[in-house]
């Protein structure tokens, strides 16, 4: 059985950073897209990011261009986010998500991940 466990949430002030931790346990982490997504109070889950199987591709919203990078480290089965000039508008739960379709493709629709973790809270002072 897959587990996705997120960590690395927190309160912190607008501009500054913090990075989120996503470690995969029980599934062929090798094989699977990645995917960052975050869902605020009174919103839908909206993709954040995502990084392909073999990490050659990402994808990103337009919203955090510039600001985050998602990466992966296959030795450790772990996947980040590292978010720069944090805004109050980026305060949500974080969730990770894992697609184990192993396609070329960064998907943005949640339906189509098969794994999901807990999630992580960030909030954003301004």
């Amino acid at each position: 059985q897959v587990q996705l466990v997120e960590s690395g949430g927190g309160l912190v002030q607008a501009g500054g950073s913090l990075r989120l931790s996503c470690a995969a346990s029980g599934g062929s982490f090798r094989t699977y897209a990645m995917g960052w997504f975050r869902q605020a109070p009174g919103k839908e889950r909206e993709f954040v990011a995502g990084i392909n199987w073999n990490g050659v591709s990402t994808r990103y919203i337009d919203s955090v261009k510039g600001r985050f990078t998602i990466s992966r480290d296959y030795a450790k089965n772990t996947v980040s986010l590292q978010m720069n000039s944090l805004k109050p508008e980026d305060t949500a739960v974080y969730y990770c998500a894992g697609d184990d379709l192993m396609s070329g493709t960064v998907f943005v629709s949640a339906p189509q991940y098969d794994y999901w973790g807990q999630g992580t809270q960030v909030t954003v002072s301004s």
